[in-house]
């Protein structure tokens, strides 16, 4: 039995995007979800930009990066 993951892209705009993966199983045909669902949120900038690159295949990766562009529509957070 081979566990398989689905990445869906939700809310994606210039300026973010929601990640969310989950698991199945394939039994008798029928796809059927294994664990909890995973989501993560980014924003544009250049830090999650780079973490976004590592987490994603690139299919999904370069979909995001259509939609935001060459370069970060945010700022990073400053620390405070």
């Amino acid at each position: 039995m081979e566990i398989k993951e689905k990445i869906i892209l939700d809310m994606l705009t210039t300026d973010s995007v929601s990640v969310l993966k989950q698991q199945y199983i394939t039994v008798d045909g029928t796809d059927i979800r294994v664990g909890e669902n995973v989501r993560n949120a980014f924003m544009n900038t250049q830090t999650e930009r780079e973490l976004l690159r590592v987490k994603l295949p690139d299919e999904f990766y370069n979909a995001v990066i259509a939609v935001w562009g060459n370069s970060p529509s945010v700022a990073e957070p400053s620390a405070e």
